[in-house]
């Protein structure tokens, strides 16, 4: 192919000034079982952001016509010396139209078919993927419906498979309310799971009664903890998966935890037996994670992360989670935005300080030819 394109680059300099701006790209030929989509649709997830911006100061920075520039925190720069001066391009998944294909007769049979991928560089008007990695969308579900299938689906399906592969029965999610929070709600009413929902405010707690999630805690209020033990005691959840990441949240849900599992028990200095985990999978709180150590000594805290735990669950489990996306991707997988951009909007001013607040409700979609 000789057109062509345009992709959204970040580049962080050695000097700590993060340029993230939009520049010409050669559309690929693909070889093998690669193909070319011509990108319709591609969300902006935290974790996009996290490659996007990180934790420079966008609220200072310059902006100009497809053009970024903001200073990034000294921590920050030598924490990320390895990507210093490497232009980045940016998006993990989305979806469109396949415009071209490698040799391979699996890329051959995607010619012209509308795909949700993963890929990575989707804020782009052209991405190369493999075919193998490909979902074709189903007849009459368009690119923006699809193009989410990925991130929020597979990691809430992999929250519940994690709980699985411990042993445990029921969960606790924070940051709930939000386009993965409601997935995880539906998936759990489906699978017979208790999951109590934490969230930060009334209308969040609205949000999730909307949709008939059953437990769903306040964490502005002062009940709080009680009523973070009521809704622990009823489902039984020892295991979490934290979203927000820094803080004395993660803390507070150990210790509830722990509180619930001595009730009525005899006292032990090393606390209850019950096995109490916590997974961190997001930062919307760059802050330290602050632990208050109340809640004995069997207990454990990790990070997670989508693409390993998927390779964890190995290859049978992760393809039956990949066809009940497809199959529930305007029902239980649907998401919602709140403004869909081309690229250029999305390196303005008003769009970059709105979709990096990371506000519930708020996700943005890019739509690169459009």
């Amino acid at each position: 192919m000789s057109e062509a394109g345009k992709q959204i680059l970040t580049t962080l300099e050695s000097g700590g000034r993060l340029v993230v701006e939009l520049a010409d790209m050669a559309v690929p030929v693909p070889t093998g079982t690669q193909v070319v989509v011509q990108v319709e649709a591609a969300p902006i997830n935290p974790s996009d952001l996290g490659l996007l911006f990180g934790p420079a100061d966008i609220a200072n920075a310059e902006f100009s016509p497809g053009r970024i520039v903001a200073q990034m925190p000294e921590p920050a720069v030598r924490a990320m010396a390895a990507r210093h001066d490497m232009a980045m391009p940016v998006g993990n998944e989305g979806a469109g139209l396949v415009v071209a294909a490698g040799e391979d007769p699996a890329a051959q049979a995607l010619l012209g078919k509308r795909v949700t991928c993963f890929p990575g560089g989707m804020y782009a008007t052209h991405a190369l993927a493999d075919a193998r990695m490909c979902l074709v969308l189903p007849e009459g579900v368009t690119s923006e419906q699809g193009a989410s299938a990925f991130v929020n689906p597979l990691t809430a399906l992999s929250f519940t498979e994690t709980m699985r592969h411990y042993g445990h029965k029921a969960l606790v999610h924070t940051a709930a309310a939000s386009n993965l929070g409601q997935m995880l709600v539906k998936i759990c009413q489906a699978d017979g799971i208790p999951l109590v929902n934490v969230v930060r405010n009334e209308a969040q707690v609205a949000i999730l009664k909307g949709i008939g999630a059953e437990h769903v805690v306040d964490s502005s209020k002062d009940s709080f903890l009680a009523d973070l033990a009521e809704a622990i005691e009823a489902t039984g959840a020892m295991m979490a998966f934290d979203a927000i990441g820094g803080g004395k949240l993660v803390s507070q849900i150990l210790g509830v935890m722990e509180q619930v599992s001595n009730k009525g028990a005899a006292y032990s200095r090393y606390g209850s037996n019950a096995e109490k985990r916590a997974f961190i999978y997001g930062a919307l709180d760059l802050s330290p994670t602050v632990l208050t150590r109340n809640f004995g000594f069997v207990w454990d805290i990790s990070g997670w992360l989508l693409t390993p735990w998927m390779g964890k669950l190995g290859g049978e489990t992760v393809e039956k989670m990949r066809q009940r996306v497809l199959a529930e991707l305007t029902t239980t997988f649907a998401s919602h935005y709140k403004a869909r951009v081309t690229l250029e909007q999305a390196l303005t001013k008003e769009a970059a300080l709105a979709y990096n607040a990371k506000a519930t409700g708020e996700k943005y979609l890019i739509v690169p030819n459009g």
